[in-house]
């Protein structure tokens, strides 16, 4: 079923693009040269490289910006899949889903190592059997081939346990994605891919398989004559196997320091992205729309709704200021963009100056606290009337007017000269990550649309302010009635999904790491203890106490743990330099994210050897030194 071409989200019907100003009172678009807001798909022909196609469409731009400099100087084609697209919200997600799947492949890792561990653990403990039948004539491939076929049972059994866990989950991830917000609805299907599936099947049997291969191979390598004296030390090679579990719990370990260094990055990101301000108020403002173009309002019409409905909503109770705006801080909507000049500005040869833009009302500023630094604000003067006028932000003044005063200045957009009125503070447009860019406001007045959003600084709850503003419309139209409110919070907080997604499935999967390679250290440990039963006991025997056996047990489980964190520093410090736009204002060499890692490590590892260890102090050495 075709979903269209932009993935994530849904839609009803498509109409040709001819149909844009039906739909759209912006204009007619496919007439506007400067306009930036069409995306062109297309299939690749057979043996043609995306290389090549896009050096064809390379050529073209040039050609264009020869024929139309004034709009076309300095643009450029770009060439991407699908996915990867200014509108796909796939793209945005493209280094958290490649990071994931590297975090799973350690997590495999993990499990595999443990896997392995527990294999090589029950074929010592079944070193009697294997000598057994050595010795009544099975050969050794015999005996590979059944611990094989044993190996291949579990990898089955645990392939469908979970297949089963990915269809009981399957809806999770799409969950954490942002909520439908009205207009926009997010859409991403819990569906589990058959090609993905056998996949997993796949790699779930072959690598416990070949985890399980070098424990078949050591248990048919049985010294008979040695094993038929007895059943003691010796009868294997136990100095080689403790070598090999060392090794592979020093992998687990190594692995979840990763991981852990990793979500306290990512964690750390989170929590400064979420407290820096985005150079404006989100908690006390709130947002609501009313679908003026839907109920076939024109322009004029649209002008006096708006405008009575501000004077109604600056009246309510609790409400401090309200204002109007195209496009709202932060929405899915990007803002408009478009060339620009500037008057005694020379632009280089290969440059075409550009910036984006919003149209807003009087009271934009102070509704959402944006700070003007230099100039004044809109006011409802500033309509059709009036002498066209913009506001610029410290970016744009600073690479158009370093060290002037850009007040009185002109910028040329779309054949209209504006003239500046006021310097904005910077603040961020659509992610809290992105860099400073030009930016210019223009009043709502002189460049009117039917379809506006009402940005209220209040008080009040979202609900409260819902149910008035209803009463308000309804006063001016019963035909139409507002979306529900909700805070501009949401909407910043909906486009750091990236990152909270990345935190949530890394410290999902961090979570299982620890557990696993805990459960790992701790299979090791309890063996070893279960085997060194007679050390132990000379041990106590020769005048050790409880608490000598004890610091013994956790000294050596601890080395293990010392070992794994050094190689997963070492890992870490070079694998975390990957996270790349994920990381926000924190160092990939973060101290306290690696310290965390550390202690948590350290903890966990102290709870895996403690019990292993305190059973040592237990030993009874007149029945160890009997039993052996």
């Amino acid at each position: 079923r075709f979903h269209g071409t932009f993935i994530g989200y849904s839609f009803n019907f498509w109409v040709p693009t001819s149909m844009q100003e039906t739909f759209d009172n912006t204009g007619y678009k496919l007439e506007d040269r400067g306009a930036r807001w069409i995306e062109g798909y297309a299939f690749l022909k057979p043996g043609v490289t995306q290389q090549q196609a896009h050096a064809e469409l390379s050529a073209i731009a040039k050609r264009l910006e020869n024929d139309y400099p004034q709009t076309d100087r300095g643009r450029e084609v770009g060439l991407l899949p699908l996915w990867k697209t200014p509108f796909n919200a796939a793209g945005g997600i493209s280094t958290t889903l490649g990071i994931t799947a590297a975090v799973v492949f350690f997590v495999l890792l993990i499990a595999c190592a443990n896997v392995s561990n527990l294999l090589l653990a029950r074929s010592l403990l079944r070193r009697h059997e294997m000598t057994m039948r050595l010795a009544l004539g099975a050969g050794r491939r015999r005996l590979i081939r059944q611990l094989f076929t044993e190996g291949l049972l579990l990898s089955m059994i645990a392939a469908l346990g979970g297949i089963a866990v990915a269809y009981w989950s399957r809806n999770a991830l799409v969950l954490a994605f942002p909520p439908s917000v009205p207009g926009i609805t997010i859409d991403y299907p819990g569906q589990l891919d058959w090609r993905v599936l056998l996949l997993s099947v796949a790699i779930c049997i072959g690598s416990t398989m070949l985890f399980a291969l070098m424990p078949a191979i050591q248990s048919s390598h049985i010294d008979l004559s040695g094993a038929l004296k007895s059943e003691g030390a010796g009868v294997i090679g136990g100095h080689g196997r403790s070598r090999l579990r060392s090794a592979l719990v020093l992998v687990q370990v190594s692995l979840s320091f990763v991981l852990l260094a990793g979500t306290g990055l990512l964690l750390q990101s989170l929590q400064r992205m979420q407290n820096t301000s985005p150079g404006f108020f989100t908690h006390n403002v709130i947002v609501s729309v009313v679908d003026l173009f839907s109920a076939g309002y024109k322009l004029d019409r649209a002008k006096i709704f708006h405008t009575q409905l501000l004077d109604r909503v600056r009246a309510l109770p609790g409400v401090e200021s309200a204002a109007l705006a195209r496009i709202i801080p932060f929405s899915y909507n990007p803002p408009s963009s478009a060339p620009i000049e500037i008057d005694g500005y020379q632009p280089a040869p290969d440059e075409q100056p550009n910036a984006d833009y919003v149209q807003v009302s009087e009271d934009y500023f102070s509704t959402l606290g944006i700070l003007l630094v230099a100039g004044r604000e809109f006011t409802r003067n500033d309509d059709e009337n009036a002498p066209p006028v913009a506001i610029i932000n410290e970016t744009m003044a600073a690479k158009y007017w370093p060290g002037k005063d850009p007040i009185g200045q002109r910028l040329k957009v779309k054949d209209n000269w504006m003239q500046i009125v006021g310097v904005a503070k910077n603040t961020n447009y659509e992610t809290k990550i992105e860099a400073p860019r030009s930016f210019f406001y223009v009043p709502v007045r002189q460049n009117f649309f039917v379809g506006n959003a009402l940005l209220i600084r209040t008080r009040e709850t979202p609900g409260a302010i819902t149910n008035a503003l209803s009463r308000e419309v309804h006063a001016l139209d019963p035909t139409l009635a507002p979306y529900a409110a909700n805070r501009l919070q949401e909407q910043v907080d909906g486009r750091g999904y990236t990152q909270r997604l990345a935190v949530t499935l890394l410290g999902i999967f961090g979570g299982m790491a620890l557990f696993l390679a805990t459960i790992g250290l701790y299979a090791v440990m309890s063996y070893s203890v279960s085997q060194g039963t007679h050390e132990l006991g000379l041990r106590m025997a020769l005048g050790a106490d409880a608490g000598n056996l004890l610091r013994l047990v956790l000294s050596r489980g601890l080395r293990l743990t010392t070992g794994g964190i050094v190689i997963g520093a070492i890992a870490a410090l070079t694998l975390t330099r990957l996270m790349g736009n994920l990381l926000y204002k924190v160092s990939p060499r973060d101290p306290l994210a690696f310290g965390l890692a550390f202690v948590v490590i350290t903890l966990a590892s102290l709870a895996a050897c403690f019990l292993p260890a305190w059973r040592a102090t237990r030993i009874d050495p007149v029945q160890a030194l009997h039993e052996q």
